[in-house]
């Protein structure tokens, strides 16, 4: 078993503000269409919600991204000062070779003999 003593808290702030960034673009369309029916919806047809539905779907990817970044900041920070009281993640590594990971045994060719 191998221990997870600490994390880099910047490298965990980017690989988390790029997830959520991601997850902002696969949330933000139903925003645009939230704002649009909202915009035909109405008794009086105005356009504020349909305006206000593509300004947050448009700004959803930079605010999940920006949102992951710090929230994945402060979740390595917290993790760091965790694992030095209680320990960290235990992982069980495979240090086998990967050229013997082959989904079938890997038989060479034979040789003619001479």
């Amino acid at each position: 078993m191998y221990t997870v003593k600490s994390v880099g808290v910047l490298s965990v702030a980017k690989i988390m503000g790029l997830i959520y960034g991601c997850l902002g673009l696969i949330v933000a369309p139903v925003f645009l269409l939230i704002g649009v029916l909202g915009s035909l919806a109405g008794q009086q047809k105005t356009s504020f919600a349909g305006v206000f539905g593509i300004a947050f779907a448009v700004l959803m990817p930079v605010l999940y991204g920006v949102m992951g970044f710090i929230c994945g900041a402060l979740g390595g920070l917290l993790y760091n000062l965790f694992a030095k009281l209680v320990g960290g993640f235990e992982l069980e590594l495979d240090l086998r070779p990967a050229d013997s990971l082959a989904p079938y045994p890997i038989v060479p060719p034979a040789t003619p003999s001479i």
